[in-house]
């Protein structure tokens, strides 16, 4: 029992991790290479000791090096600001990771709206005749 509950404390935690950076980097920090970026998930090691911090952009993939570097470059003042707003024992050192979810989630929503246009336009000459249930 006492297991669950420190999942659901490192849960509460890492949710507390992520609104604070996203915060801190909304209004705190003026680098021009991190522009908008979304925090999608905190993810923090069983010793408090790491956060995996899963960040995505709207910047095109041509920038995301320059994204991330911005973020490595600010990670420092990051965890600073972090350890005067949250309360734990130690402030865990921050690892920015890509999420390529969204980017993959529209890159799918994409190819499905072209297939649903594809369809619509097709007419039904164009589709393959229906196999006869009953050849006799």
């Amino acid at each position: 029992m006492s297991g669950n509950r420190g999942f659901a404390r490192r849960d509460r935690i890492a949710e507390q991790i992520r609104r604070e950076l996203a915060e801190l980097i909304r209004t705190e920090l003026r680098d021009p290479r991190v522009g908008m970026i979304s925090l999608t998930e905190v993810q923090v090691s069983a010793d408090y000791a790491h956060a995996k911090v899963f960040f995505s952009t709207l910047a095109g993939s041509e920038q995301l090096d320059a994204v991330y570097a911005g973020l490595q470059h600010a990670g420092g003042f990051l965890r600073r600001e972090l350890g005067k707003r949250i309360s734990i024992h130690a402030t865990p050192e921050l690892h920015f990771v890509f999420d390529a979810s969204l980017e993959h989630g529209a890159q799918l929503s994409k190819l499905i709206s072209e297939a649903v246009a594809i369809s619509e336009h097709s007419s039904p000459a164009d589709q393959a005749p229906e196999a006869d249930p009953d050849p006799r």
